[in-house]
């Protein structure tokens, strides 16, 4: 005689084991292991992750210690005459500041690694500005004002989780202004050294 009951499932996930796994993925991006849109997308899928077994692809390419040393993050910027851009994979300070003159340095953080689950980028831009692109998912804030010019936000895609990375731009333009903008991910492929992603599965 065979039994109609349901088989038991995985376990459901607790609500503190959901924060911490938040906790292993920030600390990750803050040791160069995940990009800000890499730490945005696992965060996202850590809350909504229903099961234990749903959690732990997200932190286990991850080591259990933190990294002992790292490279600090780039803190200044500076566009004058032209451009200073950044893009692809590199790595940002908590705190950055931004400094235009006749020209521009646009930051792409869409692969960008992270000191602080919280980035403060200051732009001072004269005759100039700059183009900002942060990855959906993550928290985007624009504050300062600007002069015979303008600085202007749009952001796209689903509202960011509680829990999410943040981004805080403030903008100080006089004859120019700063765009701050969420796009999708890069269609770059990881190098053959770069840990699989929720975006870009290995």
């Amino acid at each position: 005689m065979t039994s109609d009951a349901p088989l038991p499932g995985p376990p459901r996930a607790s609500d503190a084991e959901r924060e911490h796994a938040v906790e292993v993925l920030r600390a990750a991006a803050g040791d160069g292991r995940l990009t800000l849109e890499e730490l945005a997308e696992r965060v996202e899928g850590a809350l909504a992750a229903r099961t234990t077994e749903a959690l732990e692809p997200l932190t286990a390419d991850l080591p259990a210690a933190a990294a002992p040393t790292r490279r600090p993050g780039k803190r200044w910027f500076v566009g004058i005459l032209g451009g200073g851009d950044h893009k692809g994979r590199w790595r940002i300070a908590a705190r950055a500041t931004v400094v235009n003159v006749m020209g521009g340095a646009d930051l792409d953080l869409r692969d960008a690694h992270i000191d602080s689950n919280e980035t403060v980028i200051t732009v001072v831009s004269l005759m100039g500005g700059s183009d900002i692109i942060v990855p959906e998912g993550v928290e985007v804030e624009l504050s300062g004002f600007a002069l015979l010019g303008g600085n202007d936000l749009k952001v796209e895609g689903p509202r960011p989780r509680p829990a999410a990375p943040v981004v805080r731009v403030r903008a100080f333009s006089l004859m120019g202004g700063t765009d701050v903008k969420t796009k999708g991910a890069r269609s770059i492929p990881p190098s053959s050294g770069d840990a699989p992603s929720l975006g870009r599965p290995g």
